[in-house]
């Protein structure tokens, strides 16, 4: 069997998000269903933002060449009310945060810098700017702009701005079927009985979960048997999924078939090891139209490189505009050895600004509650062989599923 060369992370991160082709397929639904999906067909603003001058706040309206005067307070305008134009020399509006401004004025002041007020008079301060706290018709958005581009990945504020244009329906892509499958004859379900000599599938649950959590909605679809011709005959049932994940079975150095099981299904692969620790073993490839992802068999390893690597892969199929993961800095705790020639993912917990390794970086690939007590993970490259107390490094926060526009998240020197 012939093995691929080893790729940098880097390296094997341009190649698998290169080579994965994005889905077009895409379907019309309510606002109400959008949040998370991606656009699939350029949104343009229906109308004026706002559609109409308004009061930023409770005050009087007036004509600015009155500032400094004591006037006369014809009458109050409330939200929701389309005033006419009434006033009289000497006369102002008394009016209410977000009521529409009639024509013949062009200034607000603010009720609490005014002073003499009373029911039907109130002096307007004299240095007040004209055109001061009212939000013009259209300053924010004209009819016509874009709100959204092909490939926009919808947030809370982004379903405001659509519910905000009477925008109830947008047309989003199809979400990829993802197929999540496991591998070991030592593999039981958590709803079955194990014994000690038996482990329980958290690989399948965890990918699971942490694909929920960007949005996507993965199916266990079992285990690979523990034969060739069995395994063969198995993947050949995942060919209609956009994605395959599988776990285990797949370093280098085992007597596991499942590589083999994959090019008897048609793989053309695209790297089988990455110099990474931990992550080495992991294998990406296209089997025709299905993108697939063979990760360690070792829990934490497993979530690691599917944070780092699936993700981003799956966004690119799903048709986001922006796959990487969004970064933010923070300073290193405390002087840290790394071991150079590879690069080190680092699990920690960023606490005010400050990056603290998980445990000073004494974790098993095979350990679980390392990544449950940490909330972000930074990677150093090839060539760092120790982090400073101080050092402004790159981390990505495992619970920000925003995008950014750009993410390079190896921290170098």
């Amino acid at each position: 069997m012939t093995r691929l060369d080893t790729l940098s992370l880097e390296d094997a991160y341009e190649k698998a998000v290169t080579h994965a082709t994005a889905k077009t397929e895409s379907e019309i639904i309510t606002v109400t269903e959008a949040l998370g999906r991606i656009v699939a067909k350029e949104v343009t603003a229906t109308k004026n933002l706002p559609s109409f001058d308004n009061s930023a706040m409770d005050g009087f309206a007036f004509n600015a060449a009155d500032a400094g005067k004591h006037l006369s307070v014809q009458r109050t305008i409330f939200a929701g009310e389309v005033p006419e134009a009434s006033l009289s020399e000497g006369e102002c509006y008394r009016i209410m945060t977000g009521a529409q401004l009639p024509s013949d004025v062009d200034t607000v002041a603010p009720i609490e810098h005014c002073s003499d007020v009373a029911e039907d008079a109130v002096t307007l301060p004299a240095d007040i700017k004209p055109g001061s706290n009212f939000r013009k018709k259209g300053e924010e958005l004209s009819a016509g702009d874009i709100l959204f581009q092909t490939g926009h990945l919808l947030r809370a504020a982004d379903i405001a701005l659509l519910s905000a244009q009477g925008i109830m329906a947008v047309e989003v892509f199809r979400r990829p079927n993802i197929a999540i499958v496991s591998t070991g004859n030592e593999i039981k379900e958590p709803w079955e009985r194990a014994n000690e000599d038996e482990i329980y599938n958290a690989n399948a649950f965890g990918i699971s979960a942490l694909l929920k959590s960007f949005g996507f909605t993965p199916t266990y679809v079992g285990a690979i048997p523990d034969s060739l011709e069995a395994s063969t005959s198995f993947i050949a049932t995942l060919k209609r999924y956009d994605a395959v994940i599988t776990t285990g079975g797949i370093s280098m150095g085992d007597a596991d078939f499942l590589y083999d099981a994959f090019l008897a299904n048609g793989l053309e692969p695209l790297f089988h090891g990455i110099s990474l620790k931990p992550g080495r073993p992991t294998m990406m490839g296209t089997m025709g139209s299905t993108f697939v992802m063979a990760m360690p068999g070792n829990p934490l390893t497993t979530m690691l490189t599917v944070h780092a690597l699936s993700i981003p892969v799956l966004y690119k199929i799903a048709g986001a505009q922006t796959v990487h993961h969004t970064f933010t800095y923070a300073e290193f705790s405390h002087d840290l050895k790394l071991k150079p020639g590879r690069t080190n993912i680092v699990l920690g917990s960023v606490e005010n600004g400050v990056f603290i390794p998980t445990r000073n970086n004494k974790i098993g690939s095979g350990m679980l509650t390392p990544m449950s007590e940490s909330n972000a993970v930074a990677y150093f490259g090839e060539e760092i062989g120790s982090v400073e107390r101080e050092d402004l490094i790159k981390v990505v926060l495992f619970e920000d599923t925003t995008r950014a526009a750009e993410n390079r998240t190896l921290n170098r020197r």
